[in-house]
């Protein structure tokens, strides 16, 4: 018996590798890798052109270094802050701010978005107060924070929370309301309790919009994360810009912003392969 299903698990193994796609499935497929390399060679070629033209323009004296810094000016500065021993504990410092604002944003939002949905008549009551909160310039409430929390990570993190959680609680309810209300008849006629109709039906249906929240909720973090720098700290990337900016010291800033890309850039691919394992599962 052992052996037979061994066989059996090993035809079956056999008749999926030796699948034939069409000719047309073939080419297809050709076609679209060939343009994703197309694409991601011109990425690399306009980032290689303009990083090659910044250079040459500041070399050549046709735009002012001093203003604009230049490539090789900025990895100088890098390299200097990095000798010093300074440049892994600013990195650290708004990195840590920005993953613990990302985290505690996010889940917050998805939190309150599960109440208001769960909650007709909570939802009614607090949405019109959600979006005025969405519309209040969150950098006015810099001198509050402050005053509430005192100075340092946690007034950073709670001012990233704040430009982060509102657009979160929104776009989720957005899309815990969209589930298709003849499934949830269908479901309630089967009497399934709201519980379980939110974790079989409504989470899964919003769960693609939460890739895209997490998403935008890298960028909105990393600006509340800077913007909280900008008002209260004694290190970080944010700092180091605000210093930089005081002492005419421009390659600082734009060596600390070509940092801040590069953090960007990373935390927002870690979230872009999770969209693309969530989709291969969904």
């Amino acid at each position: 018996m052992k052996s037979e299903i061994e066989n059996s698990t090993k035809g079956n193994k056999q008749t999926k590798n030796q699948i034939n796609y069409s000719s047309e499935h073939k080419a297809y497929l050709k076609k679209t890798k060939r343009r994703k390399t197309l694409i991601l060679s011109l990425q690399i070629g306009l980032l290689v052109a303009i990083i090659g033209l910044w250079e040459l323009f500041a070399q050549v004296g046709l735009i002012d270094a001093f203003f604009t810094s230049s490539p090789s000016r900025m990895v100088e500065t890098i390299i200097e802050l990095a000798n010093a021993g300074d440049l892994w504990i600013h990195i650290w410092t708004t990195l840590y701010e920005a993953i613990l604002g990302f985290i505690l944003a996010t889940s917050i939002g998805v939190i309150v978005a599960i109440l208001l949905w769960w909650s007709d008549l909570v939802r009614r009551v607090l949405e019109p107060y959600i979006v005025v909160l969405n519309s209040l310039p969150k950098i006015a409430l810099g001198p509050l924070i402050i005053i509430w929390v005192g100075v340092g990570t946690k007034a950073i993190v709670v001012m990233a929370i704040l430009i982060t959680v509102v657009v979160t609680i929104l776009s989720m309810l957005g899309a815990f309301l969209s589930c298709d209300k003849d499934k949830i008849l269908v479901m309630q006629s089967m009497k399934a309790s709201k519980f379980q109709i939110f974790r079989k039906l409504v989470m899964p249906n919003a769960l693609p919009e939460f890739v895209s929240v997490l998403k935008i909720n890298v960028g909105l973090t990393w600006v509340g994360t800077i913007m909280g720098e900008y008002l209260v700290s004694k290190a970080g990337l944010g700092y180091l810009i605000v210093y930089g900016s005081t002492v005419f010291k421009l390659d600082l800033v734009m060596a600390s912003t070509l940092i801040l890309c590069i953090l960007a850039s990373a935390m927002y691919l870690l979230v872009a392969l999770l969209e693309k394992k969530v989709k291969t599962n969904h």
